[in-house]
């Protein structure tokens, strides 16, 4: 039987690097507008939830249309807001697949990607190939198994090429599916101390021995999450530029 799969954004207006993100104005619309519209292109989806912990974007998410939630303040992570936005939706779903709200180009083909990879797994995610900016900590690495299950994801550089061979690096795509069952486990997993020393929420999963189905995304769209003001220049003169 076909999994029903609810999308939700999760967005929090407080960030230490740039406060506000989620309603900074790309060519007239907040960025979560941006992520919401090309979320609910997804085919795969029974429907598209904001889940924020600040009445500015809650508010802001009623202005264009989207349904939206209101969680704690004091949850620790994204995954936690999506488990508990989760609860509050009116209907029963089987995954749900957690999209972030500072990537204003984002490919609903990806959210359909991560939902393929649901058939059969508890866990899923996604990665493109990295070909330049090697040593930026705000793009995170990821190395997989031959199995396409991820080792390890990493800040820092890897796999360190010692021998100059063609394997590929590669970049994750900050895109997660989760089963309603395993986002439920999740939440009460004890701190892990290598996902809290690279920042990283997923290692918290690797960690604790659960495994991540992960796939390269067919994507052709450049991925440009929005971490800073600078990169939020970038995308504006992007999508100014480009019919994407």
């Amino acid at each position: 039987m076909r999994k029903k799969i609810l999308g939700i954004i999760a967005a929090r207006y407080s960030s230490t690097r740039f406060p506000g993100k989620p309603l900074a104005d790309i060519n007239g619309k907040p960025m979560i507008q941006h992520v919401y519209e090309r979320a609910m292109k997804a085919k795969s989806l029974c429907g598209v939830l904001i889940a924020t912990d600040d009445e500015r974007i809650f508010n802001a998410a009623k202005n264009f249309g989207a349904e939206a939630v209101m969680t704690d303040s004091d949850l620790p992570n994204g995954t936690s807001r999506c488990e508990q936005a989760a609860k509050f939706y009116n209907e029963n779903v089987d995954a749900v697949i957690n999209i972030q709200g500072d990537e204003p180009l984002l490919d609903p083909l990806m959210i359909d990607e991560v939902a393929d990879l649901l058939k059969d797994s508890y866990c899923a995610t996604l990665c493109s190939e990295l070909k330049e900016d090697f040593e930026n900590p705000n793009i995170v690495k990821v190395v997989m198994s031959q199995e396409n299950f991820a080792l390890y994801f990493s800040r820092s550089p890897i796999p360190y090429k010692r021998n100059k061979n063609n394997i590929k690096i590669f970049q994750h795509i900050g895109i997660y599916g989760y089963s309603l069952e395993f986002l439920e486990k999740y939440v009460k997993l004890p701190p892990a101390p290598l996902s809290e020393t690279e920042s990283l929420e997923q290692l918290k999963i690797l960690e604790n021995g659960y495994k991540i189905k992960i796939k390269e995304t067919g994507s052709k769209i450049k991925s440009l999450g929005v971490d800073t003001p600078e990169d939020l220049e970038k995308v504006r003169e992007f999508i100014k530029n480009a019919a994407v």
